[in-house]
């Protein structure tokens, strides 16, 4: 099996590395000092119990690498969006493309039966960009746990975590599902298939579009926004608006909200991704998380003024910072399924 991982970042390495030391033809798109190194020194992971390097080819420019049968897109949302159609010379009749990412994903509303089959989502997918250069047909979603950064160029720091959660659109069983699952376990790492992935996704979403925004305004580490009195509050208040929004689209959720909010405050002093990224000065990916959120409520006529009232402070501060927004704030509408939110 040939697997391309589009953004061999901090996951997207991890990754990488796993599945080659898995007996994988894996190859990789990266940039910058990280993908000099890579080049140079080969691709270093470093666990608690061992450190490993593994050689692949690696480049900027996907023209280089030929086509796969996956390819695995490890980026945020609006560096996905952007990437869209670098992807198309890996992409042969059959390529398989997992979108490894945070947020609502989308393709969300494709497979799926009623009113809003095929419904496009203008907040991560505004101009159907992905939709379009991709194809909702050759996706499998997935739903990532680890946490891993990069400590230098060419070298990813393994925290914690292996899970990864699969699952195919349409909530069919498939072969290309059941030989990518089986890929990810002979790299070490552990599978866990659902029919219907979007409730890992939410479940996973569940804690992101509020912990991540909290922690961002507020700069408290994640057992800080999961503990106070008046932090947690807000979070609650958030995820039971999108639970409302999650099981009225269909969407099952298999622990409660304070079973998920006290999770969250077990893993201690982190620092979110989204507070991390305000540190830095990088774009925050505040569209896949939130303001998705915030259209698929106003679609099923839920009302979220806690999401909205966090949403417009997040918003806001990016702005005054200079990053946000990641995606450009005017596009083209081309598909009348594309929904516009009011």
């Amino acid at each position: 099996m040939k697997i391309c991982i589009y953004g061999a970042g901090a996951i997207g390495g991890y990754m990488g590395v796993m599945l080659k030391r898995g007996g994988l033809d894996v190859s990789l798109v990266a940039r910058g000092a990280h993908l000099d190194a890579i080049k140079s020194r080969g691709l270093t992971l470093v666990t608690k119990t061992e450190t490993i390097t593994e050689h692949m080819p690696a480049s900027r420019d996907p023209r280089d690498l030929g086509r796969q049968d996956v390819v695995i897109i490890a980026l945020k949302a609006h560096q996905a969006w952007e990437s869209a159609e670098d992807l198309k010379p890996l992409l042969g009749p059959q390529t398989a493309v997992v979108t490894a990412q945070n947020g609502v994903p989308w393709w969300y509303f494709h497979g799926l039966e009623g009113p809003h089959a095929d419904l496009r989502l203008r907040s991560v997918d505004p101009g159907d960009r992905q939709w379009n250069a991709i194809g909702p047909e050759r996706v499998i979603g997935c739903t990532v746990y680890p946490a891993t950064e990069i400590t230098e160029p060419g070298v990813i720091k393994h925290i914690y975590g292996d899970q990864f959660g699969l699952g195919e659109p349409n909530r069919q069983e498939s072969a290309r599902l059941a030989r990518f699952a089986d890929a990810i376990a002979a790299g070490g790492m552990k599978p866990r298939v659902f029919t219907d992935i979007r409730d890992d996704i939410w479940l996973k979403l569940w804690g992101n579009l509020c912990f991540n925004p909290i922690s961002a305004l507020t700069h408290a580490t994640l057992d800080i926004v999961a503990t106070e009195p008046g932090t947690r509050a807000l979070a609650r208040n958030m995820m039971l608006e999108a639970q409302e929004i999650g099981e009225t689209l269909g969407a099952r959720f298999r622990v409660d909200v304070d079973r998920r909010i006290d999770g969250a405050a077990g893993v201690g002093a982190h620092r979110t991704s989204m507070l991390q990224d305000l540190d830095k000065g990088r774009p925050l990916e505040i569209d896949a998380l939130l303001t998705a959120v915030q259209e698929m409520g106003r679609l099923v006529g839920v009302h979220t003024p806690y999401i909205d009232a966090v949403l417009g402070l997040v918003q806001q501060m990016g702005r005054a910072k200079g990053v946000y927004p990641t995606f450009p704030e005017q596009v083209s509408v081309v598909d009348d399924r594309q929904l516009v939110a009011s």
